[in-house]
């Protein structure tokens, strides 16, 4: 069986063909155009699935809340203008008569990794995105948990810092732990630190000073994912986003999170993501394959 499998992101859009097992073929990537709205964008999909021939089925992953039964947007900010709403399967459906499968991008990322890539040990864990901000997923027995509205894993917005002092609200887990919280604070040390490529150079050239900020930044990461070990007692956590991709910044964070959690608590792996930006692609393929749904 070949799918035309697309994933739908505010920067770009992934797409290609892949079989049940996960092999790519006509791999692309272009610039969404995000800003130019919901239409746009399903139209310009549309086009670049246009240019596939002998497939039997469209596979998506896409930025926003997704109902996944009906395959519409049921929310999305306004990295892409109107998009909410949008009826992606039926729209997809009339134009090529194919059946088509649509998921929320990182709940098919954690898909794809538990069927292609580093949760395939496992029947229960969690999937975090380290990015902007955070996304999450919850997977209990390889079936994504949607909670009672169907978004539960919206790790992002747990409150970690209950006051943050002089008079402001509570604030949640990204504002602290995200990439772009640590790149915040490293500009604050160092104006150049504009990326985490730059801050890690830095770092490995015996930055003290920025040593520290990422010292504290891991300390942020490890009390939410404590939280979650001790909620959901899984098996293993998966983390992605291009910061993780320092395997040293992984063991960091595993070391700081084993600290904070209950010794009965403590046998839980945090395992880097190994699909890359191909998770998207490949976790919606996985929406087709028995294992990765049952």
């Amino acid at each position: 069986m070949k799918f035309v499998a697309a994933d739908i992101g505010g920067t770009s859009t992934k797409i290609c063909i892949s079989d049940e097992n996960g092999r790519i073929e006509q791999f692309q990537e272009y610039d969404t155009e995000s800003e130019k709205g919901g239409n746009y964008v399903i139209n310009k999909l549309i086009r670049k699935i246009g240019e596939f021939r002998d497939f039997d089925a469209i596979a998506i992953s896409t930025a926003g809340q997704v109902n996944p039964d009906e395959g519409y947007i049921v929310y999305a900010n306004e990295n892409i203008p109107g998009y909410t709403g949008t009826r992606i399967k039926d729209i997809l459906t009339e134009e090529f008569r194919k059946p088509v499968k649509v998921e929320n991008d990182v709940n098919a990322a954690a898909l794809g990794e538990g069927y292609f890539g580093a949760g395939r040990s496992f029947r229960d864990f969690l999937c975090l995105t380290y990015g902007t901000g955070i996304g999450g997923a919850i997977v209990i027995d390889r079936r994504i948990y949607r909670g009672a509205e169907g978004v539960a894993g919206e790790f992002g917005h747990i409150i970690t810092h209950a006051s943050a002092g002089n008079g402001e609200r509570a604030h949640f887990y990204e504002k602290y732990a995200s990439t772009t919280a640590l790149v915040r604070n490293a500009m604050l040390a160092d104006p150049e630190c504009v990326n985490g490529k730059i801050i890690f150079d830095k770092i490995d050239r015996g930055d003290l000073k920025l040593e520290g900020v990422l010292e504290r930044w891991v300390n942020d990461v490890a009390v939410g994912l404590a939280s979650f070990v001790h909620i959901f007692n899984p098996s293993a956590i998966i983390v992605g986003g291009g910061v993780m991709e320092q395997e040293r910044l992984v063991d960091m964070v595993e070391r700081r999170t084993k600290e904070l959690v209950m010794e009965s608590f403590a046998n839980v792996k945090l395992v880097k993501a190994s699909l890359g930006n191909k998770a998207g692609v490949l976790g919606a393929v996985s929406l087709y394959l028995q294992k990765a749904v049952n």
